[in-house]
């Protein structure tokens, strides 16, 4: 069933886009968007649709951190690893999230509630540690920040 979905967004998108190298980034943006992730079975599809190899179509899907290959968990937090962040205090920060929502970093709960996932820049680098928490933008994470973040997932 999750194949048949994955065929018929490769489908669409090849017969609006065509086949070809530079179709593969947004094919797998939409396949994601479409399932939530890329299941390792749809690389042979990928590949045969757009004229690649596995290993191609393999080693673009495990390169690039924005491309889930498991369901990520109905709430996504994802803090930020660069630079100017780690100097805010990033590091405790990753601590204390891995403490209060329960699960690694790149990880997603057992319950499916949570998933806690690296990112490597925000573009808010002045007011850091950042996050991104489904999608929304939140600056100068610490503790509280946290907990009030964990109250909303509860809820």
């Amino acid at each position: 069933m999750l194949a048949d979905a994955a065929n018929q967004v490769i489908e669409d998108w090849v017969s609006r886009h065509g086949r070809g190298r530079e179709q593969l980034l947004p094919l797998l943006h939409a396949i994601q968007n479409a399932i939530g992730y890329i299941d390792d079975g749809f690389v042979p599809l990928l590949a045969c649709a757009l004229n690649l190899s596995r290993a191609d179509v393999h080693g673009v899907v495990t390169f690039y951190h924005d491309y889930r290959r498991r369901p990520a968990g109905k709430h996504v937090v994802k803090l930020c690893r660069a630079e100017s962040c780690q100097a805010r205090g990033g590091a405790e920060v990753e601590a204390a999230a891995t403490r209060i929502f329960g699960v690694p970093m790149g990880e997603t709960r057992r319950d499916g509630q949570v998933s806690l996932e690296p990112v490597y820049c925000l573009g808010l680098c002045a007011i850091g540690p950042n996050a991104l928490v489904d999608g929304r933008p939140i600056a100068g994470v610490n503790g509280v920040a946290l907990d009030r973040i964990a109250a909303e997932i509860a809820a």
